[in-house]
């Protein structure tokens, strides 16, 4: 295979089907967004593309795995709640019946000889009060968080094959396919990273028909940048990832944006 196989397909991406892609990534700007979720209540072709990314990404989802609850937070929320920050603790003195009995008998005590002394002294003229002055807040905005670039990566006919999410500051690619029939020879995906006008260098295996996540080694990071382009080819799994592709490449796109 020649590095100029690369180059042979369209890399114009589909309009509905990218944009209902990434509505469903959540990475458009936020009027893009409200256009999206127009089109999606006027348009029943557009909502069933953004429907049929939703139920692609759900195998994505599911690979999260759930966060168990600190310790420390169930005595924070039963002190926030006005309890006691253990279950069965001796209350503090300030929540004890016995002390609050005492304190109620001290207080009407000296309300009574408070009483007695307003009545013997005149009471002095009040001293003016200023109106209070009434500042507004300034607004804050919230920050945005800004959208992960999408990749297409299309097939020789023009269609989608994948979409890859590119976190360059993490050193991730979400890969995302349109699901598509097993390679009768045995092949498999394998992912390859493309610099401008370097040589191909693999990620390592990709799924056909699930959502997943390949991690970009630390030393290939720098090359996920503008002008590189992201190629799937069919190879044999053993020896996964391999030096140099070997087999037919079926899908690629350029990164036009990080």
């Amino acid at each position: 295979m020649h590095e100029r196989d690369f180059e042979q397909f369209d890399q114009d991406p589909p309009g509905d089907d990218l944009q209902a892609a990434e509505y469903v990534l959540g990475v458009q700007p936020a009027d893009e967004r409200r256009r999206s979720e127009a089109r999606i209540a006027a348009e029943p072709a557009f909502a069933d593309l953004v429907t049929a990314w939703e139920q692609r990404f759900a195998a994505l989802i599911a690979e999260i795995a759930p966060v168990p609850v600190p310790a420390h937070l169930w005595p924070r929320l039963r002190t926030r709640l006005g309890w006691l920050a253990v279950e069965g603790a001796r209350a503090p003195l300030t929540q004890r019946v016995s002390f609050w009995r005492g304190a109620t008998a001290a207080a009407l005590a000296t309300a009574a000889v408070l009483a007695v002394v307003a009545v013997l002294r005149p009471m002095p003229e009040p001293a003016p009060v200023a109106p209070p002055v009434v500042v507004a807040p300034e607004p804050v905005e919230p920050p945005t968080e800004q959208p992960k670039p999408v990749v297409v990566l299309a097939r020789d006919d023009g269609q989608t094959g994948w979409l890859a999410a590119v976190d360059a500051g993490a050193g991730a690619v979400t890969m995302t396919p349109v699901p598509s029939p097993a390679d009768p020879g045995g092949r498999v995906g394998e992912l390859w990273l493309i610099p401008e006008g370097g040589a191909p260098l693999s990620l390592g295996f990709v799924s056909n028909e699930r959502a997943h996540t390949v991690d970009v080694p630390d030393a290939m990071r720098a090359h996920l940048a503008v002008g590189s382009t992201l190629a799937i080819t069919l190879e044999p799994e053993a020896g996964m990832p391999h030096a140099t592709p070997s087999g037919p490449v079926v899908a690629q796109g350029s990164i036009q944006t990080i």
